[in-house]
């Protein structure tokens, strides 16, 4: 089969969607819950767009110890830990400064070096076989997707160059690399890029030579393409939230910029998410293309579960976790606690109550992560 062309197969895939440190936070507490439930390392694939790839290039980097030991207490030790004390950290304005102060470098080398310094050391071809991690960035050379992993990086436009010898952190960079203040994530000189169906551009040295790539949420903000494309049971974690209305936006040339492409963004990731839904709901599928699996979200009501045992949530509550920053930015104990929380409420919700038999019959009962910051 050509590269990059795997097909469908019968695996599990968990797409982590962007959205800064609130999303990195929020997954925090999806992944400790698939923990618990036994399902995380049962993942073939695990698909991640900025904010979510932040936290999975930390469980990359320590996959080998925790599915030795796959229990809650390593899974905090080794990811949970770490996230917290860098979600602790102000690393935007400061990568920002240091950039505009420094013509040789860029607010994205900076956002690299904050990223192998505090949570990822290891590169592309030192991450484990299985489960495949995929991090996503936009190349904003061909509009398209550009994906990182160990077997290979590329888009279908340029064609795919095998066994990247890339930093993991740098594919984080890029994968977060918002406009304008981050990107591009420049890469020079990759290497040769062996051709697929498709590939117009791979033999034009002006798209593979130097390769500028942005945030994988210009493209696809859920990180979902890379698993539905794959795996035949699909669960999605986003930390995403609708386009907030403004009666007075900027009159500026940035602030106008930036509100259009906010405006874009979520035009996008909302027909993304309501065709998810309707994939999943529907009965039939032809060719074999049926798929089974489930969504949660920063703006899902638990509720909407029909569970009368999940944990309390009140929409009073968690309707404000929305409208939380996405900057990399510090967050507070209070924050940081309350989106772990939700992160880890939800997605013990969704699971049991769409593919409980992921979990085999084991239910570990869900207990607030941080019962101080308890969202009853």
């Amino acid at each position: 089969m050509p590269f990059g062309r795997e097909g469908l197969h019968d695996g599990i895939g968990l797409a982590l969607s962007g959205s800064g440190f609130r999303a990195a936070l929020f997954h925090l507490g999806a992944l400790r819950r698939l923990t618990e439930l036994g399902i995380l390392t049962k993942l073939d694939r695990i698909s991640s767009v900025s904010g979510g790839a932040i936290v999975a290039g930390r469980l990359a980097e320590v996959w080998g110890a925790l599915a030795a030991d796959p229990d809650v207490a390593t899974f905090e030790r080794l990811v949970g830990d770490p996230i917290r004390a860098f979600c602790d950290r102000s690393i935007d304005l400061p990568a920002i400064l240091k950039a505009a102060a420094n013509p040789f470098s860029s607010a994205g080398e900076m956002l690299e070096e904050a990223y192998a310094k505090g949570l990822m050391t290891k590169s592309l071809d030192g991450l484990p076989d299985h489960p495949v991690f995929i991090f996503n960035a936009t190349n904003m050379q061909t509009g398209r997707n550009f994906r990182f992993s160990k077997r290979y990086m590329g888009d279908w436009r340029i064609g795919l160059l095998p066994a990247p010898l890339v930093p993991m952190a740098r594919a984080v960079a890029a994968s977060s690399a918002l406009p304008p203040f981050f990107s591009p994530v420049t890469l020079r000189h990759p290497g040769p890029f062996a051709a697929v169906e498709g590939a117009d551009l791979n033999n034009t040295p002006a798209y593979t030579q130097q390769i500028r790539l942005a945030d994988g949420g210009i493209y696809d903000n859920l990180g979902l393409e890379t698993v539905w494309k794959r795996c035949k049971t699909v669960l999605v974690s986003d930390a995403g939230a609708h386009f907030q209305p403004d009666p007075k936006p900027g009159r500026d040339w940035l602030s106008q910029a930036m509100r259009s492409y906010a405006i874009a963004a979520d035009q996008s990731r909302a027909l993304r998410k309501r065709w998810l839904i309707d994939q999943f709901s529907a009965e039939t599928a032809e060719n074999g293309q049926a798929r089974s699996g489930t969504y949660w979200g920063l703006e899902t009501q638990i509720a909407h579960y029909g569970l009368e045992d999940c944990l309390p949530c009140n929409p009073q509550v968690t309707r404000g976790l929305a409208r939380l920053r996405t900057r990399l930015n510090h967050f507070t104990d209070r924050e940081k606690g309350m989106l772990i929380n939700f992160g880890y409420a939800l997605t013990d919700a969704a699971v049991r109550r769409h593919t409980p038999e992921l979990t085999e019959g084991h239910i570990m009962p869900a207990i607030w992560p941080y019962p101080a910051y308890a969202l009853g």
